[in-house]
């Protein structure tokens, strides 16, 4: 069957059962905006920024555990979606961005928009690649979703070069959805897991990395609740486990509480489900000795390359992290020792959840804890980055696989484009998108993205007029010096209104539950602007303690 380039390349990804795509238009693949056309089973969702794009198919790949799909133009369009490839790279989620690119007989003369894709992308990236001969799409688009999903999974990046687009072959697509390799542990390795968590007395169990689900959640649920096991969820991965669950004793996010903190450096065996035990989760790997840890370590990757990177475990076991926890509770019957430590952690952990009363007449506590009363099993909640993420995730209970998405890189700007796709690939499901002032304008023009779609969004912005986090550490370093960090932001309902959102102004705790009941009737996404007290700067800390804390 004779087609383009173009053509293959879009009939492929139907094969491989893509059904969405993000994107900018460019001229660099037109072809493949033209394919696109008659192709109904794949809707091409339009977007306002390539930041925003790819953050959007990064989201998507979070939540469909399938390589999210991203389409950009060559050079400024590329380094746009580099932001979300990075996010990709660091939180481990399957992910494909194609790339126009210049016509072949070009390459080498700093053509227009001209640059080295492989230069750019390759320490960020799994694999970088530009297809020449349109014959060889079926094979790199193969390799890239195999690439993408299996071992650690991440971010590929194809260029398209436009020649090779329009280029006329004859080809037959005999592509299938890829089915993800599952490695398994021996049964020896099982068994001698098994054994070492019955010996501890100090048991605790760390979940995190890019490869769970729902029934994973489910199985650790129940396997950890009947032996006794504390399970501690990785920065910005609290929806591995129901919150609600009794195993459920923590987060290691940033400002990880104190209990836990001694929890885990006191732990005696520590078992990592897919966790890479990164900086942010141990504390600038402070809750683990470099390279030899303190604990018993027992580490769960599906990644070989992932295996003693930082530290040396006591036994490293090469398996996917769903297909261990499935074998371990198949394997292990009896209780461990540590059922009243997990008892006493739960206790702690509730504790950690009370923060005394916010400066000013707005409680971002309160906000939460309504929104979690009313919505909270079912909603997808999304942030970026900033301070106020803090009381997001102690006061949000995440109840199901997957209720969060919020990017393990710490990158501002994510919550919009994330919701945007969460509404996408889940219309029947609240979202509400949470932002700081500097967050939402990063990609804040997305809201013209949810509006041209009709999806029902509740964008939630913490408004206190500065770049609060890094204010903060301002404060500790430079008290009284304030520098760089002050914002001068528009009426944000204001600013909804004119893309034809609905929009509203809270200032006051007692006035948000009116305003979350209506912007959740309006026929699309609204905003709720909350303006908050800036000495509110974090829950247990105010600004002027802060600083006078640095000043002594």
């Amino acid at each position: 069957m004779s087609m383009t380039g173009a053509q293959l390349l879009v009939s492929c990804l139907k094969k491989l059962g893509v059904d969405r795509a993000f994107g900018v238009p460019g001229e660099s693949y037109l072809s493949v905006l033209d394919a696109l056309h008659d192709v109904a089973e794949i809707q091409f969702i339009t977007c306002r920024h390539e930041s925003g794009a790819t953050f959007m198919a990064e989201a998507d790949g979070k939540l469909t555990g399938r390589p999210g799909i991203a389409f950009v133009t060559r050079g400024p369009g590329a380094t746009n979606a580099s932001i979300a490839v990075h996010t990709a790279q660091q939180d481990s989620t399957p992910l494909i961005l194609f790339v126009g690119q210049i016509a072949s007989h070009m390459r080498g003369r700093e053509a227009f928009q001209e640059m080295d894709y492989q230069a750019v992308f390759g320490s960020m990236a799994k694999w970088v690649a530009e297809i020449e001969d349109a014959e060889r799409i079926p094979e790199m688009l193969s390799r890239a979703f195999h690439t993408a999903q299996n071992g650690r999974p991440g971010p590929v990046v194809l260029a398209l070069p436009e020649d090779m687009q329009s280029q006329v072959v004859e080809q037959s697509v005999e592509l299938s959805p890829v089915s993800l390799a599952q490695p398994s542990a021996s049964a020896t390795e099982v068994a001698e897991v098994a054994h070492d968590l019955q010996q501890a007395q100090r048991p605790l169990v760390i979940v995190g990395g890019g490869r769970w689900s729902r029934d994973a959640a489910e199985t650790l649920s129940s396997f950890a609740t009947h032996a006794g096991l504390p399970v501690v969820t990785e920065f910005r991965c609290q929806d591995f486990l129901d919150n609600n669950s009794p195993c459920f004793v923590g987060d290691m996010g940033l400002g990880i509480a104190p209990y836990l903190a001694d929890a885990i450096s006191k732990s005696d065996v520590v078992l990592a489900l897919g966790a890479r035990l990164g900086e942010v989760p141990t504390q600038g790997y402070s809750l683990l000795d470099v390279p030899v840890p303190h604990q018993r370590l027992i580490h769960v990757l599906p990644e070989p390359s992932e295996l003693g990177r930082v530290y040396q475990p006591k036994r490293g076991i090469l398996a996917d992290p769903m297909r261990f926890l499935e074998q371990l509770s198949e394997a292990m019957d009896a209780k461990v020792a540590g059922r009243a430590r997990m008892e006493e952690l739960r206790s702690l952990w509730a504790k950690s959840r009370v923060f005394p009363p916010a400066p000013g007449v707005l409680d971002l506590a309160k906000v939460i804890q309504h929104i979690n009363e009313l919505c909270g099993e079912q909603a997808i909640v999304t942030n970026g980055a900033g301070n106020y993420t803090v009381w997001v995730h102690k006061q949000f209970l995440y109840r199901q696989f997957k209720s969060q998405l919020a990017p393990v890189s710490g990158v501002m700007g994510y919550g919009v484009p994330a919701s945007v796709a969460a509404a996408l690939r889940h219309p029947d499901r609240p979202v509400v998108c949470f932002a700081g002032d500097g967050c939402f304008l990063m990609t804040g023009q997305e809201l013209a993205t949810a509006v041209r779609y009709q999806l029902k969004i509740v964008f939630i912005v913490v408004n206190n007029g500065m770049y609060g986090t890094i204010r903060m550490h301002q404060e500790r370093a430079f008290p009284g010096r304030v520098s760089g960090t002050d914002l001068t932001n528009p009426d944000f309902a204001a600013y909804a209104k004119s893309f034809g959102a609905d929009g509203f102004v809270v200032e006051a705790t007692e006035a948000f539950a009116t305003a979350f009941q209506k912007a959740r009737a309006a026929d699309g996404p609204a905003v709720i602007e909350l303006r908050v007290d800036p000495e509110a700067l974090t829950p247990r800390q105010s600004l002027s303690a802060i600083r006078e804390a640095a000043l002594g």
